[in-house]
């Protein structure tokens, strides 16, 4: 069934834009079954399955921490994470460097926006990514590399919101990476869109998706 799964996505999926299969909760057959298929990028948004399923499953998996990350949980998955797409706060890279440092590892990150409407999504306003991306402590951190942004739509069927919300996350980026990126070429991801949304996401210019049920289902 993943096959077929695999094969539609895949074919709705421009070359340009990473597909993240969102692994969580699901069994390492299943996993394995679509490394086989080609995939290697795979998303984890609980630290304890992701390091378990890191350690049991093939070396050149390239793992994603998609859920919110607890400072006292970055030791865990320093080691080997590919990227984490939800750094939300100065003291949580703070944490990651310091951890990265460890490993002698320079760690990929992802800022995340709040651009739902829903009061319960994680993630930075405008205003306090620029007091971040100003702050003398950020400009000390050499173990973390911030290569985008990332951003949820809100969970409504309301198709003009979640365009405006994805365009509103479009033009975070190009703001943030005018102001501050604007000489690093690393700094080009746009992670957005989910099973529900993401041609949506694509053409409002996602370079990342997360999808996990159209998978794995």
């Amino acid at each position: 069934m993943i096959s077929e799964n695999f094969k539609i996505i895949r074919s709705q999926i421009p070359e340009n834009v990473c597909l993240v299969a969102v692994s969580k909760t699901k069994p390492k057959e299943l996993i394995l079954e679509a490394y086989n298929l080609g995939q290697r990028h795979f998303g984890e948004n609980k630290v304890q399955e992701l390091s378990e399923k890191a350690s049991e499953l093939p070396k050149d998996i390239q793992w994603h921490l998609i859920g919110h990350l607890q400072t006292n949980k970055v030791k865990y998955i320093a080691e080997f994470v590919h990227l984490i797409h939800a750094v939300d706060s100065l003291k949580l890279l703070q944490e990651i460097n310091k951890q990265a440092l460890k490993h002698n590892r320079v760690i990929a990150c992802l800022l995340q926006f709040h651009i739902a409407d829903e009061e319960t999504k994680f993630g930075l306003s405008r205003e306090e990514a620029k007091l971040l991306l100003s702050s003398e402590s950020y400009s000390g951190l050499q173990n973390i590399k911030i290569i985008g942004v990332m951003g949820m739509a809100s969970f409504v069927d309301d198709t003009n919101q979640i365009r405006n919300e994805f365009k509103a996350l479009q033009a975070i980026f190009s703001e943030i990476k005018h102001n501050y990126f604007s000489d690093q070429t690393s700094f080009k991801e746009i992670s957005m869109g989910m099973s529900g949304d993401f041609q949506l996401a694509i053409e409002e210019g996602s370079t990342m998706v997360r999808i996990g049920s159209s998978l794995f289902s």
